[in-house]
């Protein structure tokens, strides 16, 4: 950590609990201070001391063109000379609808949030009052922002923080939330048949990506369509991270699946702030102020953010870009594999298109009991030691490491090359 970091950390500490506004940036499952960056160019990252890093982090998944992308950039500059802020409407956001309704193939109409934790709130809201019920079903170990009721057996920072419960909700709240394991229809199955009347909606991560990259297994995702359709249950896809990630309409494209509400964020909005949810036409008016569900934002489509999110989902439609991303992040997946047999510790990559977790365990990751298996003091060490020589990982091992388009075979070979000099020289003690 530079001089600058540490100064900076100082003082923030001061005066923003935890020194961060967001608890996994603290380095507390890696050991260490966080870095302060500066500036960031393509796939780079450069700390305020000047230090330069390849980007895995790329923002927690919204970069996928890289940092400072041209078009972005343009696109928001020529917004902000016109304007920060209306708190009306503006042709921007309709046009972002637009893209949204023609990417996605489950959404028929879609309202503009500023997070990914305010679309999940409202879309479960939504669901609550379609369906006239109030329990509400998600999978251990998946994080969908820090909605009361979803902070139950949560992934992300609760599990990078080892926080037990869920403090400052409510119990009766808590009881709302029923869980079960991610990968597991049966389980689902059985607390179905037991509760399904009661039961409002389904929410999963179709690919699970907050207790590090878990894929779903063959007949998952089909399995929950099934089970929910057959129950009068809503399927919500938390698209905030897979959404315009593993394809342009995101995992339900992928896994040509049709969940009846889905939530974005992250890269929709080019890097800015923003979240959305969207679905079935029947559901969605139900949202005020076509119908009685009442949702606000006095941000809500802002012009800087659906500007950076139409450049963005332009990009994106472009011929090749998919086809690039996947050849890029097969090609770091296997290096990293390979450095780490190599060294001869057990670790298995998880991956879904540009998505993938390197877990230090033998064990295939299945789900949150089998992914809590990975030695986070080895990964602690392992990420010491590539941010060392200049690879910034995510600093937890329950994260997600993204691949952007920016990112060039040579950095990925120079990536794994370090990789294998990093592993190579640790000790696998409990000093390590």
């Amino acid at each position: 950590m530079g001089t600058l970091s540490r100064s900076l950390f100082d003082k923030a500490r001061q005066v923003i609990p935890g020194g961060v506004n967001s608890p996994v940036r603290a380095f507390k499952a890696v050991g260490g201070d966080p870095l302060f960056f500066a500036r960031g160019t393509g796939a780079l990252l450069i700390d305020v001391d000047g230090n330069e890093y390849v980007d895995y982090v790329c923002s927690w998944g919204p970069l996928i063109l890289g940092h400072a992308h041209p078009d972005i950039v343009r696109e928001v500059q020529e917004a902000a000379k016109n304007g920060t802020s209306f708190g009306a409407p503006n042709p921007h956001e309709v046009e972002l609808a637009r893209l949204v309704v023609e990417s996605v193939p489950c959404i028929e109409k879609v309202r503009m949030v500023n997070s990914g934790t305010e679309a999940t709130l409202s879309v479960l809201r939504l669901a609550r009052a379609f369906t006239r019920r109030d329990l509400i079903v998600k999978m251990d170990g998946c994080y969908h922002g820090h909605v009361d009721g979803l902070l139950v057996k949560a992934g992300s920072g609760m599990a990078t923080l080892g926080i037990p419960g869920t403090p400052g909700v409510p119990a009766r709240v808590a009881e709302q939330t029923l869980v079960v394991p991610y990968n597991d229809l049966d389980a689902l199955a059985s607390l179905v048949k037991s509760r399904g009347r009661d039961i409002a909606c389904v929410i999963v991560e179709p690919v699970a990506a907050n207790m590090g990259v878990v894929p779903p297994r063959p007949g998952y995702l089909e399995g929950l369509r099934d089970i929910t359709a057959k129950n009068g249950i809503l399927l919500i896809f938390d698209e905030v991270i897979t959404g315009f990630r593993v394809a342009l309409g995101g995992a339900q494209e992928l896994y040509r699946i049709a969940p009846d509400l889905t939530t974005l964020g992250k890269i929709l909005g080019g890097g800015l702030p923003i979240g959305a949810y969207g679905g079935r036409e029947e559901i969605m008016d139900r949202v005020a102020p076509e119908g009685d569900v009442y949702q606000a934002g006095t941000l809500a489509g802002n012009p800087l953010a659906m500007r950076a999110g139409i450049a963005m989902l332009k990009n994106l439609r472009a011929p090749g870009v998919y086809e690039k991303l996947e050849r890029s992040a097969e090609r770091l997946a296997s290096g990293l594999t390979a450095a780490a047999n190599e060294a001869g510790t057990p670790a298995r990559a998880a991956r879904v298109g540009s998505l993938l977790t390197l877990f230090f365990t033998s064990r295939e990751p299945l789900d949150w009991d089998s992914a809590s298996t990975a030695d986070t003091r080895r990964y602690a060490a392992y990420f010491r030691r590539m941010l060392e020589r200049g690879v910034y990982l995510p600093p937890s091992q329950f994260e997600a490491l993204f691949v952007s388009l920016a990112h060039t075979d040579d950095q990925i070979d120079k990536t794994i090359a370090t990789a294998r000099e990093a592993l190579k020289g640790m000790r696998w003690g409990p000093e390590a």
